[in-house]
């Protein structure tokens, strides 16, 4: 019995995902190396095992550790090396096939004296993201942090990494593509100009919109998308996947219904869901979509009802009145999340449509 915010995970769609996204690597013939930080759970992590993934993505070295602790043997740590996580990345690096990111040469020479295994190395380029990472067009740069990893005895030079979060910002499949093209464009001339010094050099690209959506990766050695396993409203809006993709849920008690306000009250604030919003197709900033209850599960966007608003521990739906007049206190209400990641992240665990609890990383 659900009394308090549960967040619900579709077992069955979630596993789709996965095939979905390794079916599509391996039949464009790049390598799966999906990001972990959505789910970060080790039991949903055997379900990529399933699917013949040997390789993953994390965003910390806690993250690695934890995955580690599973087995997992072939790590990508895809955040900029924080050095003062050396004691932890040494004991990573002589335990497991570690990979690091670095976009400083200052980075590399810290990395050169103080590394005690060996570990492999990429370089974050920015193709157009703007969030970090060195602009892929300043090749004199990256050829000095190249130069910095391949004059190190411990560390392997492996290519270079990026991530197009700008498809967030897409609306529809013409502009997810559009990011994409530009992204495997600019990847392309930057291997380009390093590919005869270094034959091995990767590219490594991976966003979920594009990922999804894109069938050519001409160019692209490596995909790393991860908010696909649950995908969420976001991405429903961005036009990455369809609502009935969505493998995630927050069931969150009615504790008051206004109808004079079109309003209903939620057990359920920014501390079950986050702050994240995003503005639907009439330009509304929600929270969440409210979805048709279906026993264990739900169905379809219940339209025109939204989580509109939220604060602490309350969420405040908006509904047609032909919707409010269904509930009453103690009634269950289902909400597709906005962001998937931040909202496991805050939620800690997983309840299975057959009550099954799944743990996360706390």
């Amino acid at each position: 019995m659900i009394t308090t915010p549960t967040l619900l995970l579709d077992e069955a769609k979630c596993r789709r995902n996965i095939r979905f996204m390794a079916d599509k690597a391996r039949k464009s013939g790049v390598t799966f190396r999906p990001h972990f930080k959505t789910h970060v759970s080790h039991e949903t992590g055997e379900w990529f095992r399933e699917e013949g993934v040997d390789r993953i993505t994390v965003s910390s070295f806690r993250m690695a550790q934890y995955f580690a602790e599973a087995g997992w043997q072939d790590i990508l740590v895809a955040f900029p090396v924080n050095i003062l996580e050396i004691d932890v990345i040494n004991d990573l690096a002589g335990s497991i096939k570690l990979s690091l990111l670095v976009e400083s040469v200052y980075t590399v020479d810290f990395l050169a004296k103080n590394l005690k295994a060996p570990a492999g190395v990429y370089v974050k380029v920015d193709l157009g993201y703007h969030r970090t990472g060195v602009d892929d067009r300043d090749t004199e740069q990256i050829s000095r942090i190249v130069k910095a990893i391949t004059g190190s005895r411990r560390m392997q030079f492996i290519g270079f990494l990026s991530h197009a979060g700008n498809s967030y910002s897409a609306r529809g499949r013409t502009e997810i593509l559009k990011v994409h093209e530009e992204s495997i464009r600019r990847a392309a001339e930057l291997k380009e100009n390093f590919i005869n010094d270094y034959p091995d050099t990767i590219i490594s690209l991976g966003d979920t919109p594009t990922c999804s959506i894109a069938d050519d990766f001409s160019n692209v050695d490596e995909i790393r998308p991860g908010n696909f396993v649950f995908y969420d409203v976001m991405q429903t809006i961005i036009g990455s996947c369809s609502p009935e993709q969505v493998a995630v849920a927050m069931a969150c008690p009615v504790v008051a219904v206004h109808p004079e306000r079109n309003e209903i009250v939620i057990y359920g604030g920014s501390v079950h869901f986050s702050k994240e919003s995003v503005a639907d197709s009439s330009g509304r900033v929600i929270y969440g979509a409210v979805v048709e209850d279906h026993g264990p599960g739900w169905g379809d966007i219940v339209e025109n009802a939204v989580l509109a608003r939220l604060s602490q521990e309350h969420g405040i739906v908006e509904a047609p009145p032909a919707f409010i007049t269904r509930f009453k206190p103690g009634d269950i209400i289902k909400i597709m999340p906005v962001h998937s990641c931040i909202t496991a992240s805050v939620m800690r665990e997983y309840r299975t449509l057959e009550g099954k609890r799944i743990t996360r990383l706390l």
